[in-house]
């Protein structure tokens, strides 16, 4: 069994200073050191900053998470998330929390540090490919949620494939979304406000209880966010092909992500519950803000999400990232664009929340 680590050694202090210093060089410099041209595809430039971080991965020459067991790649991805989280965003306070149901769930609670209130509730999903990520990966994606949205964040660590393949993910999600209306106004939230979010697989969870909560009887979100989602396991699209090799998210890893998820036979591919752009109606959702990356493979796939709940007549907002690739967000505790564009999608979930009044 792998061994566990702790977040704070002196190694992952140290690769954060690296990561730091890196990410403040000039541009220019950046390109130099990452001993290739400019990347100039799809009519977009890679950031800078990005190009280096990537050519520094491919240099470490660490194993694909593919080639891993699922608990060697979950320890991988926790010493990188680690690196990249920076020092925790201050919050008004974090608890972690069992949800008690069917399958107690582990969550952990962000409190906002603004006065007044009571302040919107923002279920959070995590991404990983239904396999890795977990409340530490993204508790530096949640604090800068909570502080700069000014919401409450409930983190849910939900059960992961291949232990647990489609569609205990999803009954996971479920649970945690009807746990956190029930018990909103115990967290000190707005038991009116409550939405969903997360990203990538997270953000594929997101937009699957949104749509169970539109199509049955119970209490629907006020608002999705959906960063960078995967919302069809049953078609690639050009962005996938683009990008697919190089950028981080690997079609690779991908596939091994959908095996791990829904099986060697894919027969939960085209279930709605896995792939929320199959459903027959998307009219009535929550409205939805969607967050893309140039560079992500799957960028075609959450874009068009956004457009098929537009053409059903739901909200939606739509932001693509330039010079961004897949996972972004996990940077913004080293890397300054990141942490700005992050700040930005939280800015625009507190708006959202606040027209939910």
């Amino acid at each position: 069994m792998p061994r566990p680590f702790s977040p704070s050694t002196p190694q992952i202090r140290a690769q954060q200073w690296v990561a730091r210093a890196l990410d403040a060089l000039p541009p220019a410099v950046q390109i130099r050191l990452s001993r290739r041209p400019p990347v100039q595809l799809d009519g977009d430039t890679l950031a800078p900053e990005v190009q280096l971080g990537l050519a520094l991965l491919a240099r470490r020459r660490q194993p694909p998470p593919e080639t891993l067991t699922p608990a060697e790649a979950r320890l991988n991805r926790r010493r990188l998330a680690a690196v990249y989280a920076g020092k925790p965003t201050p919050v008004g306070a974090v608890a972690d929390l069992e949800l008690d149901g069917a399958v107690p769930l582990r969550a952990r609670h962000y409190v906002p540090a603004e006065l007044g209130g009571p302040h919107p509730l923002l279920v959070y999903y995590h991404g990983g490919g239904f396999t890795y990520g977990d409340l530490d990966t993204h508790d530096g994606v949640c604090r800068i949620l909570c502080r700069h949205a000014g919401a409450h964040v409930l983190a849910i660590d939900y059960r992961l494939a291949p232990e647990h393949p489609f569609p205990a993910a999803v009954e996971d999600a479920r649970t945690a979304l009807s746990w956190a209306f029930a018990n909103a106004e115990r967290l000190g939230a707005d038991p009116r406000r409550v939405g969903v979010g997360g990203d990538s697989a997270g953000g594929n969870l997101a937009t699957v209880v949104a749509q169970h909560a539109a199509r049955h009887e119970g209490p629907s979100p006020v608002l999705q966010l959906l960063i960078y989602p995967a919302t069809d396991f049953t078609k690639r699209r050009r962005s996938r092909e683009l990008f697919g090799d190089g950028f981080l998210l690997t079609n690779s890893e991908m596939d091994w992500f959908e095996t791990n998820y829904l099986g060697s036979d894919r027969a939960h591919a085209a279930d709605p519950r896995a792939s929320p752009l199959l459903a027959d109606d998307l009219s009535g959702l929550a409205p939805a803000l969607v967050v893309t990356a140039a560079f992500d493979p799957l960028r075609d796939e959450g874009e068009e999400y956004a457009q098929a709940l537009r053409e059903a007549g739901t909200p939606v907002t739509l932001r693509r990232f330039p010079g961004f690739i897949h996972a972004f967000t996990a940077g913004a505790g080293v890397s300054r664009s990141a942490r700005d564009a992050l700040i930005e999608i939280a800015g625009a979930t507190r708006a959202m929340f606040a027209a939910a009044r």
